[in-house]
């Protein structure tokens, strides 16, 4: 039987790096890109579409589904991999984030947070220890630690305090992950780094969770509103201030210019809801840049979204075709641009891992740039 939880890199170029996860559900490719599956669903995407599309690993969120339908509820269905029929690993966040995000009424201990459901307004109490419960009932194969997320423009002593706390949090997290028996023994555990846009905090975060230990760990606290320059000025430093031979998972990034910027500076994981979230708007990504689909300029173009694309849509139908159904609000017209979306982004991720492996990355950014960046109005 494979083990739980090994990470081997096959190549580096640069700070760049591919390699592979290998867990007991499957191997992940990295760099790798999780659709995000918030309540147990890629948004207007079917399981075996999702797979098809090239991606080793999908998202669920612990916050939405312990809300709707429960923890409790899931694991007596024969937990979320069963009940959503995706056989493959799946990384569950901590809620953290959502707690802050989603919910008006909340009150941040260190204990942890007491918050009422945005959907009906219930009170409940989400703690470390709550949290990998959680993530244990729903049998989740990557578990986050459960941390406070605060935004970049906070006072430096306050995001200096938060930091600390989310690495008491993590501590916790550790001892409750350790605590779940077989779900711990075939699982992965990561820790999130805070710290900000500062490289001091950031620096005593990392240290902190390499003296607790994890499987992995993501850089958390980014993509929160700080825009990409200061994005990328904290990954040129916060990736290395991680252990080198563990992956680095950035949260919630992003973008597709976003992942080959981050890919440059040794991330190896990412997450978003964009591609889906796009996709049911309108908006379709390809290699020359986003195209608004519901713009009047492809009322009559018989092409495909995008020439280089490889996924079924672009195989099948036109851009014309696509244009009626964002017009018409038909769900098929979500549907299809979800898929190809998703597609683009595991193309993306498929190319930068070809990149990497040929030493080539370098110039595969910066044609990608050209293109992407360059040509937008295609």
């Amino acid at each position: 039987m494979a083990n739980r939880f090994d990470f081997t890199i096959d190549a580096t170029d640069g700070a760049a790096r591919t390699g592979r996860i290998s867990m007991l559900r499957g191997d992940i490719r990295t760099p790798a890109f999780m659709p995000v599956g918030t309540a147990a669903t890629v948004k207007a995407m079917k399981p075996e579409t999702v797979r098809a599309t090239g991606a080793d690993i999908i998202l669920g969120n612990t916050y939405h589904l312990m809300l709707r339908p429960g923890a409790e509820r899931v694991a007596r269905l024969g937990g979320l991999h069963k009940f959503m029929n995706w056989d493959r690993p799946i990384l569950t966040d901590s809620g953290g984030y959502q707690v802050m995000s989603l919910s008006d009424l909340r009150k941040l201990t260190e204990k942890g947070v007491e918050f009422r459901s945005h959907i009906d307004g219930s009170k409940h109490m989400l703690t470390p220890e709550r949290s990998m419960e959680i993530q244990r009932l729903l049998g989740s194969d990557i578990v986050m630690a459960f941390d406070e997320c605060p935004r970049a423009d906070r006072p430096r002593d306050e995001i200096a305090a938060s930091m600390e706390m989310s690495m008491r949090w993590a501590q916790r997290s550790r001892d409750g992950f350790d605590a779940g028996g077989e779900h711990a023994e075939r699982s992965a555990l990561f820790g999130i780094q805070q710290g900000a846009l500062d490289e001091e905090l950031r620096k005593i975060s990392a240290e902190k969770l390499t003296d607790i230990g994890f499987d992995g760990y993501a850089i958390g606290g980014l993509a929160v509103g700080e825009g990409q320059e200061a994005m990328f000025a904290t990954l040129d430093f916060a990736p290395g201030q991680l252990p080198n031979d563990r992956p680095r998972y950035l949260m919630g990034v992003g973008k597709p210019d976003d992942l080959v910027g981050a890919v440059e500076r040794g991330v190896d994981m990412f997450d978003c809801v964009l591609p889906s979230r796009s996709g049911r708007n309108g908006q379709a990504f390809t290699w020359h840049g986003p195209l608004n689909l519901r713009n009047a300029r492809f009322a009559e173009d018989t092409g495909p979204l995008d020439e280089k694309c490889t996924c079924s849509v672009c195989a099948t139908y036109s851009r014309a075709y696509l244009h009626h159904l964002q017009k018409s609000g038909e769900i098929l017209g979500a549907m299809l641009m979800t898929e190809h979306n998703i597609a683009f982004y595991q193309q993306l991720m498929q190319a930068m891992r070809d990149a990497i492996g040929g030493g080539t990355f370098a110039a595969f950014a910066a044609d990608f740039r050209r293109d992407y960046l360059g040509d937008a109005k295609q």
